[in-house]
């Protein structure tokens, strides 16, 4: 069950007015929509085309429930939006599931005979060794994938105490059938236990390090990171030693999957902004405000963008 639960957390996706009045009217609501996603303490921003309104609500892992924002705010954009869009989910079978765990040493353990020092250089196998002092798991014998996942859930507590997520208080709307939501895109579980079975453990070598650094900040780095995303203050997000390391490691970090998930997402801007309405977009925020993300991509294609600053 903890490669299940592993695997999961890896998984880590109108007509024309007639009138005058009517005019008056549509933008009165797409004002309201754009007051309560701002209002919500969300990071969001506007974009626009024509008749199409783009609502991209910039989402982090993990809000920590001592951080006081506004998720009914943030319902009821969703509730008076045309469409919603989520971010991508893993169609696993329970196929996937069983050969999950029957290769699950794979996942779980070093190659035979190999530990992490193996791997990593002096200076890191050191930092690691102080942090491996610190809890129960063998951080030396297991294999990466399992490092990268105590390091960031258990040092920086991100998996205890959570609150509602950006996609929770939204869901609670789409749920209830008022508005059509959709997922950007699937992904296939098989696909992606093939990847992490087959990924050599050199390839996590930085991943493993920006974890590590993520660990050391702790429970304090995770909860400065939540209070930035509070204020708006997109580029001190970014920044965090947490956000960096989820930015960088797998899938984001890997060449295809973070170009393929990265590809999906300027494809659903893209379409949103071709149809009349407004559209709210719940968006991982690294997608958002990292170098040459979406906001830079669309900033480069000539859309005037309403919201936070998402760069230094």
């Amino acid at each position: 069950m903890r490669v299940v639960g592993l695997f999961a957390f890896c998984l880590f996706m109108a007509l024309t007015p007639a009138v005058s009045v009517a005019q008056d009217v549509e933008v009165t609501e797409v004002d309201d929509v754009v007051v309560e996603a701002r209002r919500s303490g969300a990071p969001t921003w506007e974009v626009t085309r024509g008749g199409s309104t783009l609502l991209l609500v910039g989402a982090i892992q993990a809000l920590p429930k001592s951080l006081e924002w506004r998720p009914d705010a943030l319902e009821r954009a969703a509730e008076r939006s045309d469409r919603v869009l989520y971010s991508h989910a893993a169609n696993v079978s329970p196929a996937d599931i069983v050969r999950l765990i029957w290769r699950s040493g794979t996942l779980t353990r070093m190659p035979r005979g190999k530990t992490s020092a193996d791997y990593l250089s002096p200076e890191w196998t050191q930092r690691l060794t102080a942090l491996d002092a610190l809890t129960r798991d063998d951080l030396m014998r297991q294999s990466f994938l399992m490092t990268r996942s105590e390091l960031l859930l258990g040092f920086t507590r991100l998996n205890r105490g959570q609150g509602p997520s950006v996609e929770d208080a939204v869901r609670r709307t789409t749920r209830r059938g008022r508005t059509p939501s959709q997922r950007i895109a699937d992904v296939r579980g098989d696909e992606v236990i093939e990847d992490l079975l087959t990924m050599p453990p050199e390839s996590w070598v930085t991943c493993i390090e920006l974890s590590i650094v993520a660990a050391e900040a702790g429970e304090p780095g995770m909860l400065e990171r939540a209070a930035a995303w509070r204020r708006f203050d997109v580029p001190a997000v970014m920044e965090s030693p947490l956000e960096i390391a989820l930015t960088e490691c797998w899938p984001w970090g890997d060449p295809e999957w973070g170009a393929l998930l990265r590809s999906q997402w300027l494809a659903g801007a893209e379409g949103a902004l071709a149809q009349d309405g407004t559209t709210l977009a719940i968006v991982p925020l690294r997608v958002l405000a990292e170098p040459n993300g979406l906001l830079d991509t669309l900033e480069a294609r000539g859309f005037e963008i309403i919201g936070p600053v998402w760069k230094r």
